[in-house]
C-alpha cells in the first residue's frame, strides 16, 4: 500500500478500530495510526458492560478488536501523529508522524479519545513514577500489601479502587464532592469492601517524600490531622480531549474542547470526521459501546462521501 490512501483513521481505540472494521467491509482503502492498541480501554481492569463480552480485561478486549481489524489485512501503525495539514494542491490531508513519516489521505477520521487529566498538585510532577501513577492496572502490582490513595469519584476511580483492593492492604478514595458519581453497580461493591475507605469533600494539597512518595497533605482534617501516610497515589480525575495534533485544522470545538460533530460524524471541515470520546456526540455518554457505534456510523458516512466524490 502506498502512503496515499482514501482514509486515515487516527486512533486505535474502540472508535477507531470499529471504524476500521466497517471501512474494510465497505471496501475503503485505509490505514490506522495509533500508539496503543485499544487506547485507554487497554488499561482497564475489567469490562463487563459491553454486550457479549463479560468479565474481560481491557487488555484481552483490545487484543480481540486488534485481531478483528487485522483479519481484513489492515496493519495498525504504532505511532503518534505530530500534525495534520490540508494539502490543497493534491486535495489531500498530510499527516506527519512523530517518527517523521508522512502519509496522505483524501479523508481523515479523528478518533484519539481523551488523555488523562493531571491536577498540577505540588509534588505531582516530581513523584510521577515514584509513587504517583495514572494507571492502576499498569502499576498496582508494585503496591502489593501497601497503602494507596485514589483521587477521583467516577467510574474509573471506583474501578481502580476495586482492583487495587485485591492487591493492597488499604485503599483511600479521596474525592472533592460529597458522594461518588459512579454507576450504582460499582457503588454496591465499594460499600461491601472493608479495605476501601472514603474521604469526601477533600482535596490533596501536596505530595511529599524522599526518593519516593511517602505522604500526602489534605486540605481538611481527617482523623485528627491533614497528613495521610501512603505508598502510592493514583490520579483518576477524568480526562480531556486529545486533539493537539489537529490544531491546524479548521474544526469547531465545544466549550470543553470536544469536537463538534453532525449526526453522521462529520466535523465543520469538509473531509474531516470524528468519532468516540473526542466528540460531543452520543449525548456525551462516553462508553466503549457509544464510541464503537460512532466509529461505525462515520465509516458508512465516509464511504458515501467518497463514492459521491468519485462521480
Amino acid at each position: 500500500m502506498s502512503n496515499t490512501v482514501d482514509l486515515i483513521i487516527i486512533g486505535a481505540g474502540p472508535a477507531g478500530l470499529a471504524a476500521s472494521i466497517y471501512a474494510s467491509r465497505y471496501g475503503v482503502e485505509h490505514s490506522v495510526i495509533g500508539l496503543i492498541l485499544g487506547g485507554q480501554i487497554s488499561e482497564t481492569h475489567e469490562i463487563d458492560n459491553y454486550p457479549g463480552m463479560e468479565n474481560m480485561s481491557g487488555f484481552d478486549f483490545s487484543q480481540k478488536w486488534g485481531h478483528h481489524v487485522e483479519k481484513y489485512g489492515i496493519n495498525i501503525i504504532p505511532q503518534r501523529v505530530r500534525s495534520i495539514k490540508e494539502a490543497k494542491e493534491s486535495q489531500t490531508f498530510e499527516i506527519e508522524l512523530e517518527n517523521n513519516a508522512v502519509y496522505n489521505a483524501k479523508v481523515v477520521l479523528l478518533a484519539t479519545g481523551t488523555k488523562r487529566r493531571q491536577l498540577n498538585i505540588p509534588g505531582e510532577a516530581e513523584f510521577r513514577g515514584k509513587g504517583v501513577s495514572y494507571c492502576a492496572t499498569c502499576d498496582g502490582f508494585f503496591y502489593k500489601n501497601k497503602t494507596v490513595g485514589i483521587i477521583g469519584g467516577g467510574d474509573s476511580a471506583v474501578g481502580a479502587a476495586l482492583y487495587l483492593a485485591n492487591i493492597c492492604q488499604k485503599v483511600y478514595i479521596i474525592y472533592r464532592k460529597n458522594e461518588l458519581r459512579a454507576e450504582p453497580f460499582w457503588l454496591k461493591l465499594i460499600e461491601n469492601n472493608e479495605k476501601i475507605e472514603l474521604i469526601y469533600e477533600t482535596n490533596v494539597a501536596k505530595i511529599s517524600g524522599g526518593d519516593k512518595l511517602e505522604k500526602i497533605e489534605l486540605d481538611k482534617d481527617y482523623n485528627g490531622g491533614k497528613e495521610l501516610k501512603i505508598d502510592g497515589l493514583f490520579i483518576e480525575a477524568g480526562s480531556d480531549p486529545d486533539i493537539s495534533y489537529a490544531k491546524d485544522l479548521e474544526i469547531k470545538l465545544d466549550e470543553g474542547g470536544y469536537v463538534k460533530i453532525a449526526k453522521d460524524g462529520a466535523t465543520s471541515m469538509p473531509g474531516v470526521w470524528a468519532a468516540g470520546d473526542i466528540t460531543d456526540g452520543s449525548d456525551k455518554f462516553r462508553q466503549v459501546l457509544t464510541a464503537a457505534a460512532e466509529g461505525a456510523i462515520t465509516a458508512r458516512s465516509i464511504f458515501n462521501w467518497l463514492k459521491k466524490q468519485s462521480k
